[in-house]
């Protein structure tokens, strides 16, 4: 029911932060993370380049590796490149497969993408690790994904691993800690014919 004074509406938000803090008095457990951002919705990577960013704040060293997209000149890697002390930044990729068109390049590229995604886990300077767009290369079957499962689940106790990407294998979902799908409701490239824009795309 709506509080129909501002003194309700006190009494109100009192009641809900007395639950919230004796409800959060109850989490008291620290891990590493394993996250999977997918879906078919904007904003997969971008949440995950936002974690970068924060963990970067922490003075935490953060190890991103980009499988598929290629060699396109984005705004994160321009912006990441100016913290190369505290985050590593390799493009991986070679394109989307419908350019490639090349699958055994493109399996080579998978596999040379996760060598570095699975050294930066192994590697105790790294806090935070992003395998951006693995997913689609588990979709194609270029990286089985009981590897993947593997070396994620003999990380660091404290390591969190980062996962994006359309159709996350349903293997990836079961064993993450934390899983987004991200809905598309409206997007103007479908509907206005916009193409992918500076700041906004890449």
């Amino acid at each position: 029911m709506k509080p129909r004074t501002d003194a309700e509406h006190n009494e109100r938000m009192k009641k809900i932060q007395a639950a919230q803090a004796k409800k959060i008095a109850t989490k008291t457990v620290e891990k590493g993370l394993l996250i999977v951002h997918t879906g078919n919705g904007k904003g997969k990577s971008s949440s995950a380049f936002g974690m970068a960013a924060r963990s970067i704040g922490h003075g935490m060293k953060v190890g991103i590796v980009q499988f598929v997209k290629g060699t396109i000149d984005t705004g994160e890697k321009r912006f990441f490149d100016r913290f190369s002390d505290e985050i590593e930044f390799k493009r991986m990729g070679e394109g989307f497969t419908w350019d490639t068109q090349d699958r055994a390049r493109d399996i080579a590229a998978a596999r040379a993408g996760w060598e570095e995604v699975k050294r930066m886990i192994a590697d105790p300077a790294y806090a935070l690790v992003i395998a951006d767009e693995l997913n689609i290369v588990l979709r194609y079957d270029y990286l089985p994904v009981e590897e993947v499962l593997e070396a994620v689940n003999a990380r660091a106790e404290m390591k969190h691993v980062v996962i994006t990407g359309r159709n996350a294998p349903q293997a990836l979902i079961d064993a993450a800690d934390l899983v987004t799908e991200m809905t598309e409701i409206k997007h103007p490239f479908r509907t206005q014919n916009v193409c992918a824009q500076k700041g906004i795309e890449f």
